[in-house]
C-alpha cells in the first residue's frame, strides 16, 4: 500500500544538514519525493512511498540530522500520484 504525505519540519533545521541527512534517509528507503528549505526557516518535505517506509521517514524528521532541533512536525496525508521520481532537495522557496 502507497503512502503520500506532506510534512513541514520546525525549529533549528535549516543550515544543520537536515536537507541532505532527510535525501539520504528517504533514498535508502526507496522512497520518492522532494525536500526544500522555506522562507520561515521551516523544512518541507513531500514524500511518497510504501506505507511502512514513508512512515520510517516521519519518525526519522521527528530528530532529523545529528545537529537539528525540530520542535514541530505537521504531517498531511496527500492521495498517492506515482508522480515522483527520485528524491531531490529542492530549490529553497
Amino acid at each position: 500500500m502507497q503512502r503520500r504525505v506532506h510534512i513541514i519540519v520546525t525549529g533549528r533545521v535549516q543550515g544543520v544538514n537536515y536537507r541532505a541527512s532527510t535525501r539520504d534517509k528517504a533514498v535508502a528507503l526507496g522512497i520518492a519525493g522532494w525536500v526544500r528549505n522555506k522562507m520561515d526557516g521551516s523544512v518541507e518535505i513531500t514524500a511518497e512511498g510504501d506505507k511502512f517506509s514513508v512512515n520510517t521517514l516521519i519518525n526519522w524528521c521527528e530528530s532529523g540530522s545529528r545537529w537539528a532541533s525540530v520542535e514541530g512536525l505537521k504531517v498531511a496525508d496527500e492521495t498517492p500520484k506515482g508522480d515522483l521520481i527520485g528524491f531531490v532537495i529542492r530549490r529553497d522557496e
